[in-house]
């Protein structure tokens, strides 16, 4: 078995909560772990890409702040549950984004391609 097979329940944040939360602290770090031809296709501004299946080996190259939280990102919240646990398993704060980009467009939030 692979170890970024979804299975079980991590934290969570809503769209809405993670749109209000980036409007008041520029400190939450994004990671999307979605394809790249999907991260390129449309992703939350500053967030980085960091497909699921390379995150393990990528993480020391993503740089990310311990002291600062993390949101896990992928298409419908299933690639970001193991996203969330290994994570985790290095000491981070981090929740996934509740039903991916799937929630973040449908509630018409801006998304950007650059």
């Amino acid at each position: 078995m692979f170890w970024w097979w979804p299975f079980g329940k991590v934290a969570a944040i809503d769209a809405k909560d993670l749109r209000e939360q980036l409007r008041k602290d520029r400190r939450i770090q994004l990671i999307d772990v979605r394809s790249t031809s999907e991260f390129e296709a449309g992703h939350i501004k500053g967030a980085r890409s960091a497909p699921i299946q390379k995150l393990k080996g990528k993480l020391p190259d993503l740089n990310l702040d311990p002291k600062r939280p993390v949101i896990a990102i992928c298409q419908t919240a299933h690639r970001s549950i193991p996203a969330v646990r290994l994570l985790r398993q290095h000491g981070y704060n981090v929740q996934q984004l509740g039903g991916g980009m799937n929630a973040w467009r449908a509630a018409g939030f801006p998304e950007t391609k650059k």
